[in-house]
């Protein structure tokens, strides 16, 4: 966990009692995670480079507040995260990047109403200086695309009220799903947030409060990621996630690279949108347009793999993929949880310390080495010298 000294200097905003959050959250029910627990091993080296950025002790796992108390909820914001109050770590973390060339420096984007953003100065979002994925370009490093077969199965924006239903089915059918999560969803519905874990799938980040990334600040980016993951952390057992996806497929160079350089995430799209989302927002889209797509993407060419943007968002976006389920197996594709398909660790889908005896996690270095020197980053190019996570 975040050092006492560190949780300290944070400002009461960020420090806040159960009863005065305004999401309601609920309290009134403390979970216990109990899926895999962290033996005595589990635990890092003081000198390991990921104790800077989230705490561990040798007994980490077993002194965790409960899921769902006030004391597991009150280190962290309520909403939009105040980029002025981090962790000193993960803004050590973010300059050392920067010094160092792994961050490029291009401008944020600018929010437009209904539309997707817009970059400033003219600058072209599919160009390698930008390479936008709200604009469709592929940067070398992120994951768009599974293997010939393969079905990546996934879902956003959770954990909801819905959860519980489309958990049911899915262990109900001994299929393992990667869960992108929203860090206040989190926050109000932690029960939800238990049962998933305990039922052993795959927790992802989503960020903290869902907003356009590209249209942030270096420093708001790490703040979106770094909480929402230090969350996760506090609420698995002391595991730190290795994957994130972006709100509306909303990443570019810059984003990517902070995402990769200051926390070891590696950035995951979509290469089809079922548009299950707009259900719930009044659009056009039906339910039997939805499968009408369904259908033909399942009955299609399987290269490459299907990695098909889904939420757990409402009973609506649910029905969608019950209602599509049989037509993934009827035509061969093979379902695993995406972080289980694209890693390369095998079954380590999450980061953890050396030394771990749990079948999950991989040992890693989270913050930036003294000893690397500098790089660039391209839309073009995977070669970076400074790069830790090659």
């Amino acid at each position: 966990m975040l050092s006492a000294v560190l949780l300290a200097a944070l400002p009461l905003a960020l420090v806040h009692a159960a009863s005065a959050l305004s999401l309601n959250i609920v309290h009134d029910h403390a979970h216990e995670i109990q899926r895999r627990l962290p033996t005595k091993t589990w635990y890092h080296d003081e000198d390991h480079p990921v104790h800077a950025l989230f705490k561990r002790g040798e007994t980490d796992g077993n002194n965790y507040p409960s899921v769902g108390s006030p004391a597991w909820s009150a280190p962290f914001p309520t909403l939009t995260p105040d980029s002025s109050a981090l962790p000193q770590e993960w803004v050590n973390a973010l300059n050392a990047a920067v010094s160092a060339g792994n961050i490029p420096n291009i401008p944020p984007s600018v929010p437009v109403p209904n539309n997707n953003p817009k970059y400033p100065n003219g600058l072209n979002p599919n160009s390698p200086t930008v390479c936008s994925a709200t604009y469709k370009c592929r940067l070398p490093g992120d994951i768009w695309d599974v293997a010939d077969g393969h079905f990546g199965v996934s879902f956003d924006d959770g954990p909801t009220d819905a959860s519980p239903k489309l958990l049911n089915f899915l262990n109900q059918n001994n299929v393992i799903a990667t869960h992108f999560m929203i860090g206040v969803a989190i926050l109000q519905a932690p029960q939800q947030f238990a049962q998933i874990f305990n039922s052993s799938h795959d927790i992802a980040v989503h960020t903290w409060t869902h907003p356009y990334m590209t249209t942030l600040s270096n420093l708001d980016v790490v703040a979106q990621l770094g909480w929402t993951m230090e969350l996760i952390r506090r609420s698995t057992g002391g595991r730190v996630p290795k994957y994130w996806r972006p709100p509306y497929g909303d990443s570019d160079i810059r984003v990517s690279a902070i995402a990769k350089q200051v926390f070891g995430l590696t950035t995951v799209l979509w290469n089809q949108d079922s548009e299950d989302w707009t259900l719930n927002s009044g659009g056009v889209t039906t339910p039997q347009g939805i499968q009408a797509n369904m259908q033909k993407w399942l009955t299609g060419p399987k290269s490459p793999g299907l990695v098909i943007l889904e939420h757990e968002l409402s009973e609506n976006t649910v029905d969608v993929f019950l209602a599509a389920f049989p037509l993934i197996g009827s035509n061969g594709w093979n379902m695993t949880s995406i972080v289980r398909l694209i890693n390369t660790d095998g079954p380590n889908v999450y980061w953890n310390a050396q030394n771990s005896s749990s079948n999950d996690v991989v040992s890693a270095d989270i913050i930036f080495s003294n000893s690397t020197s500098s790089g660039s980053t391209s839309a073009t190019s995977t070669s970076q010298s400074a790069s830790r996570y090659e």
